[in-house]
């Protein structure tokens, strides 16, 4: 069986007009109902490589190695960002548009198995993981075979 995603959130060009509306109204919504705004969690893509392989990548522009956590706890994958304040030592910056937010993150994956991480890596704004997600033997299916009684010893008593 397959599952489709799908999302309530328009998909909104960073350059239209309403770009900047629709984060205002994520923020507000999110205030309201107390849970993290959908415009501050980064983007990323899940790709399943063969049957025990898969790769995450992360949009996070403007994260040094540094601010980064990735764990791994039980079959529970996080990914964490911190950004560290950058002192700003030029007053006289004034602001005519602002729209990169740089703000901390967390993210849980959970899987049906332990899974173990091979790498990580950071380049141009990607972090990208790879990872397995192995099934332990004792959990995998097994084939249980049916025995038929022989028929022809029944016949040979007779």
């Amino acid at each position: 069986m397959s599952y489709r995603s799908f999302s309530f959130l328009p998909n909104i060009n960073q350059n239209s007009v309403f770009s900047n509306r629709f984060n205002k109204i994520d923020k507000i919504f999110s205030t309201l109902t107390g849970e993290k705004p959908l415009s501050d969690i980064p983007m990323y893509d899940l790709f399943q490589i063969d049957e025990h392989k898969y790769e995450l990548t992360l949009s996070i522009p403007g994260y040094e190695e540094k601010e980064l956590d990735i764990s791994v706890h039980n079959s529970q994958l996080i990914v964490q960002g911190k950004k560290q304040n950058e002192k700003n030592n030029n007053k006289t910056k004034k602001y005519l548009h602002k729209s990169i937010i740089l703000n901390d993150f967390s993210l849980n994956f959970n899987f049906d198995h332990k899974i173990q991480v091979k790498k990580a890596e950071l380049s141009l704004g990607l972090l990208k993981i790879d990872f397995e997600c192995k099934v332990p033997d004792e959990e995998k299916p097994k084939k249980i075979f049916i025995n038929i009684p022989s028929q022809v010893t029944e016949i040979e008593k007779k």
